[in-house]
């Protein structure tokens, strides 16, 4: 990555845009994408919205006028050092304009459309140069050929990446591309930051982890109140027995 952005596009170029597509009907992508905010997660994670694009169902082209044949629109796309406003306003990726292809793209297993996800879409983000495409079945195989599968590019052709299996239910394997581990655990989808040691916060992790820290702020309050109380006690009884004493 680097600090600025590598585009060939603006913002202002949006005499080309991509039309409105219908949105996804089933449900894998709010289980397994949005009700753990996996997105908002990965975004606060790389911090830099002007020029670093962390969104969910981007349509992604080699340019706007492919016909929906030539589209895809990945459940999860990210993207190093472009015009992220310019992305927006065109409705989509094309890799054209933008002057590279996406970094990441990532697919969630669904039943109407996983054997897609591992045969023809492969064979897209290949083509279009995509670095890393990885897959998540939450089912653990049934719709997907794996439960959780990555490819990376080297010399224009797709070589799967390696996933290590702890256990029946919990594996995982390293992206390069965003320095983070793709984890399958008990059917869901985490990201592990090995640098902080640290999974990605989840929602419901993120509540939690604000709601203890109110909860000591409080208490230590609570602490403070009662050592200065304390205190304000023992100077009015010094102050006593000074009065009481005999001079």
């Amino acid at each position: 990555m680097t600090s600025k952005p590598f585009v060939s596009g603006t913002a202002s170029d949006t005499s080309e845009r991509f039309p409105d597509f219908p949105p996804r009907e089933d449900m894998q992508n709010p289980i397994h994408l949005g009700q753990p905010a996996i997105i908002a997660a990965l975004d606060f994670h790389f911090r830099d919205s002007e020029t670093t694009l962390v969104l969910g169902e981007v349509p992604v082209a080699m340019n706007v006028e492919q016909t929906r044949a030539g589209v895809r629109i990945p459940d999860l796309i990210l993207a190093f050092d472009v015009d992220v406003p310019g992305i927006i306003e065109r409705n989509g990726y094309a890799i054209n304009l933008v002057g590279k292809p996406p970094d990441f793209v990532l697919e969630v297993a669904s039943p109407t459309t996983g054997r897609r996800d591992y045969t023809e879409k492969r064979q897209d983000y290949e083509r279009f140069r995509i670095p890393e495409y990885w897959r998540f079945d939450g089912t653990g195989g049934d719709y997907h050929d794996a439960p959780l599968a990555g490819d990376r590019l080297a010399d224009g052709r797709y070589q799967p990446i390696e996933v290590e299996w702890s256990s029946q239910d919990t594996g995982r394997g390293y992206s390069e591309v965003l320095g983070l581990y793709l984890c399958w655990e008990e059917g869901r989808l985490r990201f592990y930051d090995p640098k902080a040691d640290r999974y990605l916060l989840t929602y419901h992790e993120t509540v939690e982890r604000a709601e203890l820290e109110a909860q000591r702020a409080e208490l230590e309050a609570q602490r403070a109140e009662q050592a200065a109380e304390e205190v304000r006690r023992l100077r009015q009884r010094l102050q006593e027995l000074g009065e009481e004493c005999p001079r």
